[in-house]
């Protein structure tokens, strides 16, 4: 049975809170689960998401245009940003939503008073670390793409508009979140959608972040990262990706010498490279 906004603590809800993103698969995850957190929940995405519930705001919104996503952060106390491209893709489809985007949200934040942004991050900000080797929230960051790239822009970025304009952030290293784990490395990064709901939930309303990092995973068996500053929200993942290892491991293992095999970036180490735009010959 869902919850409604009466039967959470006030602690745990505001007035009117943002998901972006919210026509992807995990903020179509999450805008059911996060609505009783928020009086009204003001869901968006590039293209219109689906129509408004009662206590919703549908509003579609182009990340690079300045000016629109002013107008989408208006009014709001708190954001969970999701928004942009979620695979690699060659860096001219990945700057407009992701780098550009990820500015405005935040200049956008700093201008009408948002005090707190949950930012989805990703492990491919790490992907080129070694499978097995243990990662603390403030190693290097290697990123295995123009994607992980991005994400890394971001959480710079985010680390800046707090330093100087106090919003706070909390970066989430958001693992494999979908239904189960479709391969061996995925029961090391999987990250169930009860556990993923969790950690958003907490991540908006913990009190004083400031700026953290926290690695999103579920409870399994094996864990190349040290989630310590999951401590500071108080969340304890439920799940664990151990009730799919049969399965999983019915599957042909990669080579040995597949960097997917070798990277915990997996396959998105192997993307690319995509073909650079060259000018038209001059007639």
């Amino acid at each position: 049975m869902s919850r409604t906004v009466t039967d959470v603590p006030a602690s745990l809800r505001c007035h009117r809170l943002l998901l972006t993103g919210a026509a992807g698969n995990l903020g179509q995850v999450l805008r059911p689960r996060l609505k009783a957190h928020a009086e009204v929940l003001r869901v968006s995405d590039l293209a219109a998401p689906a129509p408004a519930a009662p206590g919703e705001e549908a509003i579609p919104c182009d990340l690079a245009d300045a000016a629109a996503v002013s107008r989408l952060v208006q009014g709001v106390d708190a954001i969970v940003h999701l928004g942009g491209v979620s695979v690699e893709r060659p860096f001219e489809e990945i700057l407009p939503a992701n780098i550009q985007g990820v500015y405005n949200l935040f200049e956008a934040a700093r201008i009408h008073g948002v005090r707190r942004v949950v930012f989805a991050s990703s492990n491919h900000v790490i992907g080129f670390y070694e499978q097995g080797k243990q990662l603390d929230p403030d190693v290097p960051l290697r990123p295995d793409g123009y994607y992980g790239l991005s994400k890394a822009y971001g959480e710079h970025l985010s680390r800046f508009y707090f330093d100087r304009y106090g919003i706070e952030t909390v970066c989430l290293r958001i693992g494999s979140s979908f239904p189960e784990p479709k391969d061996r490395r995925m029961m090391v990064t999987w990250l169930s959608y009860d556990d993923l709901t969790d950690l958003v939930t907490r991540a908006l309303f913990a009190p004083e972040v400031g700026h953290l990092i926290v690695y999103g995973a579920s409870a399994n068996r094996d864990s190349w990262w040290n989630d310590d500053a999951a401590r500071v929200l108080g969340f304890v993942p439920k799940d664990s990706s151990e009730r799919f290892r049969a399965q999983v491991e019915a599957q042909p293992p990669l080579p040995a010498d597949d960097p997917a095999a070798r990277y915990q970036g997996g396959a998105f180490v192997k993307a690319g490279p995509f073909p650079f735009p060259t000018p038209s010959p001059a007639e």
